[in-house]
Order: C-alpha cells, then sequence, then structure tokens
C-alpha cells in the first residue's frame, strides 16, 4: 500500500495536494484497495460550492457506492474529467487519479500527515 510523504490525507480515505489556496483531492490507495474494481465516478459541478465534512463525490465499485467527503470547502474548479470514461484509473494510480480541484480554500477539516495516516489504518484494521 502506498502513502506518499507529501500529501495530507483524512480519516475518511481522502488525500489532499494543498498548493496556495487550492487543493487536489482524490481517494488513497487504502481506499481503492477497500473499494475493489471502480466501474463509475460522479463529480460536481465546476464552480459549485464544496463545504468541508460533506459529500462531493460518489465512486461506484462492481460491490458498493461510496460517498467522498470534501476535506475543505471552496469553489470547484476544476473535475477530472477523464475520470468519467475511465473510472478505472483510480485503481491503476489513485494518486495521479485526482477527482476534484477546489479554489478559493476558506476552511478544511483535520488533516493528518502520512505518518498518522498510516498508524491510523493499521489501527482500523485491527
Amino acid at each position: 500500500m502506498e502513502i506518499r510523504t507529501d500529501l495530507y490525507y483524512t480519516r475518511s480515505h481522502e488525500w489532499v495536494l494543498l498548493e496556495g489556496e487550492t487543493a487536489t483531492i482524490g481517494i488513497t490507495d487504502y481506499a481503492q484497495k477497500q473499494l475493489g474494481d471502480i466501474v463509475f465516478v460522479k463529480l460536481p459541478e465546476e464552480g459549485e460550492q464544496v463545504e468541508a465534512y460533506t459529500v462531493c463525490a460518489d465512486i461506484e465499485s462492481e460491490s458498493a457506492v461510496s460517498e467522498v467527503y470534501s476535506p475543505v470547502t471552496g469553489i470547484v474548479g476544476e473535475v477530472n474529467e477523464y475520470l468519467v470514461e475511465s473510472p478505472e484509473w483510480i485503481n491503476e494510480s489513485p494518486y495521479d487519479a485526482w477527482l476534484i480541484r477546489v479554489d478559493d480554500v476558506t476552511d478544511h477539516s483535520e488533516f493528518i500527515d502520512a505518518e498518522e495516516y498510516e498508524a491510523y489504518i493499521e489501527m482500523e484494521q485491527e
């Protein structure tokens, strides 16, 4: 399982790359493995407001639908349209297959670093 040290993480298994007031958001390698083969992704519209701790996307696998929670508050500046046609890319490369980019970030959920995230997963698996 890959956990990158250059990203922040949430306890709901999203990863976040903060660059100034823009956050790029995706799901972790751990999350995609838990979901299994991903077959569909529903993303918000560009220009839509997202709020920290609220659902911003849905990911459907062969066995379940999972909600993705926005770790930040802001405006969706870009969505990864490639995932609409090729949702399996999340399984292949979860840290390259970002879901959305949020601009004008004004608030965020509690982030944890890679070391804390790894410890959280280990505790969750016990």
